[in-house]
């Protein structure tokens, strides 16, 4: 709207509407902000109460103790490495999936569909879950927290919609000129879909980096146990960490440990989420609404 065009009611409402995104901007910022405040305040002012705007005292004792113990470097491992294969493993499985089901010329096309699509509403629950798991013989393998997540019936729909979407006239073109149904899809069709690709590993990224309820289930060693494990262990416990996990000293508060454990955890997402912020809405609204 034009800002000449704008009548006084128009903009008595954009400043409501402005101020209102302020409040909830400072909303969600407040507990991040109050998090990395307390992760850099010494061991005298860590757990003073009130609103800290700036720490009182600076200090790094807190990062030098959680990245001086090797527990965390486990964790850290752990958690990318589970993190990368299942995000890549998971983009492809259902990328080719959503490839087959967009074909109509698939046979049993719309019953696989719907068989899909059915589970979303009715699933077996936990107990088969982590039965399904233990027959399998993988309980207290890394594969038990890898293999259950290489699909998702609402990813492949909406990857299922997005390839739907896109012109067939393209792939005919290069049938005709003599490509493969793979040269296709990596060459035409992959190229195409950097947005719905973009939105599935973000989803799957995010879901695998921050996920410790199944690490809890299927394995007991310490040293499969994930980041996102790790910190829910050190925020549920309210006093200083036991002899088995970490055990911080006079010099360093347990609070300004767990905020910096905290933001260890959070940097790597931070930091991969604007690269693919850009494609985001695009994937999610082409994928949704197309098909």
């Amino acid at each position: 709207m034009n800002m000449d065009r704008r009548t006084r009611s128009d903009r008595i409402l954009m400043g409501f509407i402005t101020l209102f995104m302020i409040v909830v901007s400072f909303i969600f910022l407040y507990p991040l902000w109050t998090t990395l405040v307390q992760s850099f305040s010494s061991s005298r002012t860590a757990d003073s109460i009130g609103f800290k705007f700036w720490p009182k005292e600076w200090s790094l004792s807190s990062y030098r103790y959680v990245f001086g113990k090797n527990l965390i470097w486990s964790a850290y491992k752990n958690t990318v490495i589970r993190t990368v294969a299942t995000t890549a493993l998971h983009v492809m499985l259902t990328y080719f999936g959503a490839y087959g089901l967009s074909r109509k010329g698939m046979p049993f096309r719309n019953a696989i569909t719907f068989l899909i699509v059915f589970t979303m509403f009715f699933g077996g629950g936990l107990i088969p879950s982590y039965l399904l798991i233990k027959n399998l013989g993988l309980i207290g393998s890394r594969w038990a927290l890898i293999l259950p997540g290489l699909t998702s019936a609402w990813n492949l729909v909406i990857a299922r919609n997005f390839v739907q979407g896109l012109p067939y006239e393209l792939e005919e073109s290069a049938a005709i000129d003599g490509a493969h149904t793979l040269r296709i899809i990596f060459q035409i069709l992959l190229p195409l879909s950097k947005p719905i690709l973009a939105v599935l590993a973000l989803w799957v990224a995010v879901g695998q980096w921050n996920a410790y309820f199944d690490a809890m289930l299927y394995t007991n060693s310490p040293e499969l146990k994930p980041l996102a494990l790790l910190v829910r262990e050190m925020v549920v416990e309210a006093q200083g960490m036991n002899e088995n996990s970490l055990m911080v000293d006079a010099n360093v508060a347990s609070s300004s440990v767990r905020a910096a454990t905290i933001l260890i955890s959070l940097a790597p997402i931070l930091c991969v989420y604007p690269f693919l912020q850009k494609y985001f809405v695009k994937g999610v609204m082409v994928g949704a609404l197309k098909g």
